[in-house]
């Protein structure tokens, strides 16, 4: 804003000339030119303006001043102003310039520093943790009042000393060597060290290091002290409840796990057995019915110490819970454990004694032998508890060891898999196809094949239980390959019945994607069929994808023939955009966990809008999965995702039905209709 003011002795100073900024700024009249300060401003500013200009005047010199302007609605400004005085050949001053900018964001920015410097200052005075500041060298430049509490030392005591003086030698070395990383990587530090305060005593710290960087250069750090002396000991006692139980002071379940694991690790590099007792007190319940808890509670403890007379370094006891307790014997024989078990039923033939009452208690003991009766934790103490049970089922009061015939579940398995090697071969596998709709003009273009199995003695087997042993028996390749050629020819079938090709999307196993020769398989399927390539769809999951050498060469290969290539559950994996850019993927299929939550949980709603953008903007179509209500599809349509497939559209037909209703229709926009035809 330029302003030039005619100079008179006075003296007065009347407008000449303001450009178009100042004009507006100032609000003057059209006829502003020629008239006076006080004949254009308020009273107020025109006394304030008035007393600038004639310090200017009297001085003949260049003059810098400040001011604050509140605008009728109330709006703060601050202005930066310079007057310039311009001499006459006389020397007097003639006219006097004044350039005025705007310097409210300055003005506000530095108010806002020095608030935030106050905030800072605030938060480290307060803190109450001790906040001791140094500089490069380590030399103690200031300390909060916590500080002071922490370490003895007042402001002045500790001021310029070393805060190397404060650590305990043990630590010093480590210490140093975290200062010098903060310094030079500029990231914070950690250690747990032990501070010699003033009066002599130690501490035991948790100390944070933090760089102070200014202009990315280290100018100092933060050294932030935390006691954790009270922490340390609340910890262990923590550590000690959370690992032994409170009544009888043995160690808890928990311990259990994590001790049954590491002796089992053992065992399995020196090759040698454990044995797993679980204990069971016969008719305790009786007892705490008739004497009370408190009795009982009594009763449990003595059977604890008697327990532990037991207890050496191969043997450990511990309290399941209730009347149950459990043993470990590391380095032992079914012969030992047999002898073991005897001891323990002989001792609990002696009678307890409470309160001058005398009780009679006997175990019953189940036991699982590591590795025959299970070679991981839980495997073991299910099969020793299953042990146990029978047992109790015969009478109490002694041992059994656990026999595979106690659980009829793995013969179930191997029965299922002695009939599903059968399956292909008898033709009792199935394709079903589920429709996906195009959400833009709700017609269908494509299917996903989804495998089926009914056994004509165990009946209809779910996939998520056939598939998952398929996928441990290696069963998955042939299958997978049975697949394929048949998905390849319900592709020509429809090809010659319709005309319009309908794409069939089928599933990839990760150990049948990684099999050698499965290029030459789904290229011998395109051409004994004779379909074209990009009807055939195959879905792949991420973890097919984890070795990128090796899959990278296969689905370039695959894309060579012209096969459409889908990832099947995006969005669930680590490593999903880093695969997209990678691979070359035609179609992402949004997993269903998203879609089923989309109408109670907004980030769900957000993910699925983003892998839509994300695929449209990578030239991908994107498929959502599991549509089970009019909502849910709702919401695809607007996010403008391409298709949708699940039961609110229809459920996996067989081939039959699927023909039916591309007969009847092209169009599900009906869904009423559409339901007389069976596709829901």
């Amino acid at each position: 804003m330029v302003y030039i003011m005619k100079a008179e002795p006075g003296p007065l100073f009347t407008y000449v000339f303001a450009n178009e900024a100042a004009y507006a700024h100032a609000k003057l009249a059209p006829n502003y030119i020629g008239k006076s300060l006080q004949e254009v401003l308020s009273p107020s500013l025109a006394e304030a303006l008035q007393e600038e200009y004639g310090i200017v005047y009297d001085a003949k010199a260049m003059r810098v001043f400040s001011d604050e302007v509140i605008l009728p609605e109330g709006i703060k400004r601050y202005g930066e102003s310079v007057l310039t005085p311009i001499l006459d050949t006389d020397g007097s001053v003639k006219f006097i310039v004044s350039v005025t900018r705007d310097v409210t964001k300055l003005q506000e920015e530095k108010q806002r520093l020095i608030e935030r410097e106050q905030q800072i200052r605030s938060i480290v005075d307060n803190n109450l943790d001790a906040i001791l500041g140094i500089d490069l060298i380590g030399s103690i430049y200031t300390v909060n009042p916590a500080g002071e509490k922490l370490t003895g030392y007042t402001l002045e005591k500790i001021l310029n000393r070393s805060i190397f003086e404060l650590i305990d030698e043990d630590s010093l070395p480590y210490f140093k060597d975290q200062i010098r990383k903060c310094r030079l990587t500029h990231l914070s530090q950690s250690i747990d060290s032990v501070l010699k305060m003033k009066n002599g005593h130690v501490l035991n710290l948790h100390i944070k290091i933090i760089p102070i960087l200014v202009n990315n250069s280290a100018q100092g750090m933060y050294i932030i002290l935390r006691d954790m002396s009270e922490k340390k000991e609340t910890a262990e006692k923590i550590r000690y409840m959370a690992f032994h139980d409170q009544l009888t002071g043995l160690y808890n379940r928990r311990a259990l796990l994590e001790d049954l694991n590491m002796e089992i690790k053992k065992a399995k590099e020196n090759g040698t057995e454990i044995a797993l007792l679980t204990i069971d007190l016969d008719r305790f319940k009786y007892i705490n019915d008739t004497f009370g808890h408190i009795v009982g509670d009594q009763i449990l403890i003595k059977v604890a110490d008697r327990l532990l007379e037991f207890n050496n370094g191969d043997c450990h006891v511990y309290r399941q819970g209730g009347d149950e307790f459990i043993i470990i014997l590391a380095n032992i024989t079914r012969q030992k454990a047999t002898s073991f078990a005897q001891a323990i039923l002989s001792r609990f033939a002696s009678s307890f004694y409470l309160d001058s009452q005398e009780y009679y208690i006997t175990p019953s003991i189940g036991i699982g032998m590591y590795p025959n009766d299970g070679k991981d934790e839980g495997t073991l103490i299910k099969n020793a508890d299953e042990a146990l049970f029978r047992v109790k089922e015969r009478g109490k009061a002694h041992y059994q060891f656990y026999r595979s015939d106690m659980n009829i579940t793995l013969t179930n398995i191997v029965t299922m898999e002695t009939n599903l090697r059968k399956a292909v071969q008898n033709e009792e596998l199935t394709l079903y196809y589920q429709p996906q709709i195009d959400l833009k003009d709700m017609t269908i273009k494509s299917v996903e094949a989804l495998l089926r199995w009914e056994c004509p003695t165990l009946g209809f087997i779910s996939p998520g239980e056939f598939i998952p042993l398929a996928e441990d028996t290696g069963l998955i390749i042939p299958i997978g390959n049975w697949v394929i050629e048949t998905a390849c020819k319900q592709i020509s079938s429809w090809l010659k019945a319709f005309g319009n090709g309908i794409r069939i999307a089928v599933n990839i196993s990760p150990k049948q994607f990684e099999q050698p020769n499965f290029v030459d398989i789904i290229k011998s399927a395109i051409i004994n069929n004779d379909i074209p390539a990009n009807l055939l769809e195959i879905e792949i999951t991420e973890g097919a994808m984890h070795n990128s050498k090796e899959a990278i060469p296969v689905l370039r290969k695959l894309k060579e023939l012209g096969v459409i290539i889908s990832v099947d559950d995006f969005g669930t994996g680590y490593s999903s955009l880093s695969y997209i850019k990678q691979f070359p993927i035609d179609i992402l299929k949004i997993d269903q966990s998203f879609v089923r939550d989309v109408l109670e949980n907004v980030k769900d709603a957000a993910i699925i809008t983003t892998i839509i953008h994300l695929g449209k903007n990578l030239g991908m179509d994107v498929i959502a999965e599991g549509v089970e209500c009019q909502e849910q599809a709702d919401i695809l349509i607007a996010a403008n995702c391409h298709k949708a497939q699940g039961f609110y559209y229809s459920r996996p037909l067989p081939a039959s039905e699927v023909e039916k209703f591309l007969l009847s229709r092209t169009n599900v926009g009906n869904r009423n209709e559409s339901a007389d035809n069976g596709i829901n």
